[in-house]
């Protein structure tokens, strides 16, 4: 495909993503006017780039006629938490939303993958309004702390280093890292908790 027909065949995921951004930051402006605290901490997103896909069509077998079905990622939105209770909030909250329709939930927090990895997947079909009228399309969400952020970056960096392959020293390494960002986020869930009992308990 020329640049040209990417531009074109990608521009309604550019748009899905720009109004997804816009929309779900919107949450923690909500939560800050009802004085809530947010489970939001910061959204953001991405369209896949043309290498990054060229890539996964060989890697998946996925054929050109099937691109749009097939690949669910082409728009891409990330939720960050503080803490991994708010990653449930969020879901629920998406689950309600009626300007999507939730196609499929992958819990990769309570069922972590081998590597360590943890985030919730959600794939939705959004309705994009294109000059040639509403076209829906697939995006994925991803919700999950700051601390899994942190490990899912690094090890993306350390994946395309090596080109995924990992000595089973690395990827033990990898897990080491992964248990103690777990733990991290256990600390600071327990000491949220604790703080938040103790200022209702002060309140009463």
């Amino acid at each position: 495909m020329t640049q040209d027909e990417w531009e074109k065949l990608l521009q309604p995921y550019v748009q899905t993503v720009d109004e997804l951004k816009v929309k779900l930051r919107g949450m923690r402006q909500e939560f800050e006017l009802q004085g809530v605290q947010t489970p939001v901490e910061f959204v953001t997103g991405r369209v896949k780039t043309v290498p990054a896909i060229e890539e996964k069509l060989v890697r998946r077998h996925i054929s050109m006629d099937r691109i749009e079905q097939d690949m669910e990622d082409l728009a891409g939105v990330r939720i960050m938490t503080q803490f991994t209770e708010d990653i449930y909030r969020v879901v629920d909250i998406l689950r309600k939303r009626k300007d999507m329709v939730i196609l499929e939930e992958r819990d990769y927090v309570t069922n972590e993958k081998p590597s360590g990895y943890r985030s919730y997947h959600i794939v939705i079909e959004y309705p994009v309004q294109l000059i040639t009228g509403e076209k829906k399309v697939l995006a994925e969400i991803q919700v999950r702390t700051m601390q899994m952020n942190v490990w899912a970056t690094i090890e993306h960096a350390i994946n395309y280093k090596y080109d995924g392959e990992y000595s089973e020293e690395m990827q033990e390494k990898l897990k080491d890292a992964a248990a103690l960002s777990i733990k991290v986020d256990e600390l600071f869930s327990e000491l949220h908790n604790g703080l938040s009992e103790n200022s209702t308990n002060n309140n009463v």
